[in-house]
């Protein structure tokens, strides 16, 4: 089965009262719109992603970096934009079934979309629901209220998946109307319901909004890393994987790069798996002369198979000589490319220990290095 995925973000987030619509708010250097979609490409059955915006926020939009994406302008009602999304998806080879999202709910989990992916193999149309745990009621008039049974009841969620076919033809039959839930459109006996997620919560106010900052910042690690090399002639100078014109380079066992080493330590801590010298012994001849960039892409397919991201970089350069001035811009890109981050999330400081100690008589370079990351569940 081939698996597409369309995300509604074309909302003008009239409830949250703000000039920025919230589906462009960030959290960690990341829009909530980035948040959804880089969950959601970590899935190799999903083949296809659509984004439908809103016209009107094209300025707020080409901020935003996307890569394998298709982009939609959405219609007037969420109706017209699931539409518009279905008819672009309905050409494509070989799609068989999309999930359906509202960016206003960022916080679901992988294992949510593992459960609608497996469901979906027996199931046409895949539900995410909550049971009701609070006591309902109903207005009744103006001053009286109805008892429900809350047993009667379910919250339904999204994504929600569906037989890409029928659900176009659906939506095509029922295109005048103001359909505000896919599920409308689906016959009760042909639906798979399964386990929502609490925390897959909808932001509506600036409330939901703050919920949502708090529940990342629970799921985020700091770490700090830390590494010194000894400088020498007749040896080449790595900093952040490039290599640095310089009469004097680092001895190591590896290529001595201070500044990825420091990286990889504070990666290994931030996650809690140990430090550089477990992970890449200098007793162990496979890491002799080793380039740091391959260490570094060994972690980060571990920190990525644990559901670890990186969050951002903070590095200090501890040396007297060379000047990195000219070379920081292409070391902060290098480790954009290595860390999956933007650069705007990485800091490269360049500090002198004003000719004290062995820094300062350039014999040695060291690199110290503080990271964040986030877990996601």
């Amino acid at each position: 089965m081939r698996f597409s995925f369309i995300l509604l973000a074309g909302g003008n987030s009239h409830r949250f009262k703000s000039k920025l619509p919230k589906q462009y708010h960030k959290i960690g250097g990341k829009t909530v719109i980035e948040i959804s979609l880089d969950k959601i490409k970590k899935f190799k059955d999903i083949k296809k992603i659509v984004l439908v915006c809103n016209k009107k926020h094209l300025k707020f939009l080409k901020k935003i970096k996307l890569k394998n994406v298709s982009i939609i302008y959405g219609g007037v009602t969420r109706q017209q934009s699931t539409y518009k999304a279905l008819n672009y998806l309905i050409k494509q080879k070989e799609i068989s079934n999309v999930l359906i999202h509202d960016a206003a709910r960022p916080n679901f989990s992988k294992d949510l979309i593992k459960k609608i992916l497996i469901n979906s193999k027996k199931n046409k149309n895949v539900i995410p629901v909550l049971k009701l745990h609070d006591a309902l009621k109903a207005k009744h008039n103006k001053n009286k209220l109805l008892n429900l049974k809350r047993e009667n009841f379910l919250v339904t969620q999204t994504p929600q998946c569906f037989d890409l076919k029928n659900i176009t033809k659906l939506h095509k039959k029922n295109k005048n109307k103001n359909i505000h839930d896919d599920l409308t459109l689906i016959e009760n006996n042909k639906i798979k319901l399964i386990n929502g997620e609490k925390r897959n919560f909808k932001i509506t106010h600036k409330d939901d909004f703050k919920l949502f900052k708090d529940l990342c910042r629970s799921n985020m690690k700091i770490g700090i890393g830390f590494d010194v090399h000894r400088l020498v002639k007749n040896k080449k100078l790595f900093l952040g994987g490039v290599n640095i014109p310089s009469i004097l380079g680092t001895l190591g066992h590896s290529d001595g790069d201070p500044v990825l080493h420091a990286i990889i330590d504070a990666l290994l801590g931030a996650c809690q798996m140990g430090d550089i010298g477990e992970k890449f012994s200098d007793k162990n001849k496979k890491f002799k002369n080793v380039r740091s960039t391959i260490l570094m892409k060994q972690i980060i397919s571990e920190i990525e198979n644990r559901n670890f991201e990186i969050n951002n970089v903070d590095i200090n350069v501890i040396t007297e000589q060379p000047k990195l001035k000219k070379y920081k811009n292409k070391i902060i890109n290098n480790i954009s490319k290595l860390c999956k981050i933007p650069q705007e999330r990485i800091n490269l400081k360049a500090k002198t220990t004003e000719k004290l100690g062995v820094i300062g008589q350039e014999k040695a370079i060291a690199s110290e290095v503080i990271m964040s990351v986030i877990k996601n569940d």
